[in-house]
């Protein structure tokens, strides 16, 4: 489904209210100045509140599992407003809330 591509300006949060930032983004092409996001690109999370009590601890990481199917950057896909990520170790998703307009892909 096309929606506005990723970039490294966009607020991503784990459910639990952790900020989530790309580690690797693909400096070669850029949306709003910024750079595009990859399905390749792990996020760290911090600030995760989330105690359980299985003590497997709050948000930490988190991967992208869905991307585009026609928008690359790189060889590699970029990431949309509606791709899943799946955080460690909790397993729970991300929140893509706040993306530039302007760019979509699909």
């Amino acid at each position: 489904m096309p929606g506005p591509v990723l970039h490294l300006g966009a607020t991503v949060l784990c459910s639990h209210g952790g900020t989530a930032t790309p580690t690797a983004p693909f400096p070669r092409v850029t949306v709003s100045g910024q750079p595009v996001v990859t399905l390749a690109s792990p996020y760290v999370i911090a600030g995760c509140p989330f105690v359980t009590p299985s003590g497997n601890g709050p948000c930490v990481t988190a991967q992208y599992v869905t991307s585009a199917a026609r928008v690359f950057a790189g060889g590699v896909p970029v990431l949309l407003q509606d791709s899943m990520a799946v955080c460690a170790p909790t397993g729970t998703p991300t929140l893509n809330l706040v993306v530039q307009p302007r760019v979509i892909g699909s």
